[in-house]
């Protein structure tokens, strides 16, 4: 592979030494920078999490933080919550008193990664990845401190290896290898096409952390080929594998897939502070729960004590959620905007006649009976029959009963009594309310 002192020439302040640092006790870091963690390698007889506290240990004595990677290629201008778990792990590290390496990729985007991925991604030209780094910059430094964070481009070794650095970087792996990769095994056995450059993806990115001298990197979870990528090149290098801690993806506002744009399940980190709040409590309670383990800095203890509460009856779920909701909006906007889009939440549901606590009930836009047939000539707007919404909510026993209750008046749909058989699905909103006489109930939909 390419010689380390290369690497080193183009990295100086890799490795000039800081002042030394009081940090806390070892467990008392763990508490917080193990919240969340899928996977911690190498994982040691008694506990994955060992390494890292050994780690952790020999710079507490030394004074001397550690160096945390976490590399993000700007394929893309805006970035979801999503994006943010790695760039929160790296927060909490940063809090910690360690060095955070906040890496772009602008070399590695010129192949883009493979991972998951069962095509050869449409490359981006330097100037669409430079764009997109500036945003992100933007963007990340509502997390980090960027007077505390070493932001680097790859580039400014990868450009700079040349033919011969290239030829002994692929000399470190084989393509048997590379086969072992979940996704290049599954296009290979299905006759898709794998180029060449991607299989270089993993190699850059485990070069990254020799020329960085990085002491843990982080990465999600299906980002593991990668990230022992790094442990082996550094191991060729003669410095100390790093430790690879990595975190879960996750889940959009369905609870169920991948948080994505393209799936309209996402919360944009520039989205205006109500819409933020409006989507955060619009998640099920238990989502939340995985949502202050990855989207917050308060540690698992912590987290776990409230979730006692919140069982024992001493805590509603519903005040944990605010919570929630609040303490993310005011991260990415301001504490008077949070407080802001909590005080028009609530009075968007006092409007509507409903408890902010109202039960919530996940009713599938799919339900047999429930869709209203479009007649020759009518709107082709999703048409929804209120009386079997009402029965599959529970308001009523049945859609007859239903029916009874919508000619007595006894029916109300946001707040409005209602007389009629169905309204559009837009009429109805994203998180209805329904009141039949006493009982009331807000709809939260799915697919």
């Amino acid at each position: 592979m390419p010689n380390e002192t290369q690497a080193d020439s183009q990295t100086e302040t890799a490795t000039s030494t800081p002042a030394p640092i009081a940090f806390l006790p070892t467990d008392a870091q763990l508490d917080l920078i193990t919240k969340g963690a899928a996977e911690i390698i190498p994982p040691a007889a008694a506990s994955a999490a060992d390494a890292l506290a050994a780690r952790l240990e020999e710079s507490r004595k030394t004074g001397i933080p550690l160096r945390i990677k976490a590399g993000f290629d700007p394929t893309a201008p805006d970035l979801h919550l999503g994006h943010t778990v790695l760039i929160r792990k790296l927060r909490h590290f940063q809090l910690l008193g360690h060095t955070v390496i906040f890496l772009i990729g602008d070399s590695t985007a010129l192949i883009g990664d493979p991972t998951g991925k069962n095509s050869t991604r449409p490359p981006l030209t330097r100037e669409q990845i430079q764009i997109n780094a500036e945003t992100y910059k933007e963007q990340v430094f509502k997390i980090l401190d960027p007077l505390k964070t070493e932001v680097r481009y790859n580039s400014e070794w990868l450009d700079k290896l040349g033919f011969a650095g290239m030829v002994k970087l692929a000399a470190t792996a084989t393509l048997s290898q590379m086969l072992d990769r979940r996704d290049f095994n599954d296009r290979f056995k299905a006759e898709q096409d794998i180029s060449i450059h991607e299989m270089l993806y993993p190699l850059m990115q485990g070069y990254d952390s020799v020329a960085l001298h990085s002491d843990v990197e982080l990465g999600g979870t299906d980002q593991k080929f990668n990230l022992m990528r790094g442990r082996d090149l550094q191991r060729d290098a003669g410095q100390k594998p790093q430790i690879v801690l990595m975190t879960p993806i996750l889940e959009g506002l369905d609870g169920v897939q991948k948080m994505s744009k393209s799936l309209g399940n996402a919360i944009g980190i520039k989205e205006p502070a109500g819409e933020m709040y409006g989507k955060l409590m619009s998640i099920n309670d238990e989502l939340m729960w995985r949502y202050w383990t990855f989207l917050t800095d308060m540690p698992q203890s912590q987290i776990d004590a409230m979730r006692a509460e919140v069982d024992q009856g001493k805590l509603h779920p519903m005040q944990a959620k605010k919570n929630l909701a609040h303490a993310i909006t005011a991260d990415f906007h301001t504490a008077a905007e949070a407080d802001s889009a909590a005080d028009g939440w609530a009075t968007q549901f006092q409007q509507k006649g409903v408890a902010e606590d109202v039960r919530e009930v996940t009713i599938s836009l799919s339900s047999e009976g429930l869709n209203a047939p479009v007649v020759d000539g009518g709107s082709p707007a999703r048409q929804l029959r209120i009386a079997k919404l009402l029965q599959l909510t529970g308001l009523a026993a049945s859609t007859g009963e239903a029916t009874r209750k919508i000619a007595e008046n006894a029916v109300s749909v946001n707040g409005e009594k209602f007389a009629g058989r169905q309204l559009t699905l837009r009429e109805l909103g994203e998180n209805p309310s329904l009141r039949l006489g006493k009982k009331a109930v807000r709809v939260k939909w799915i697919a």
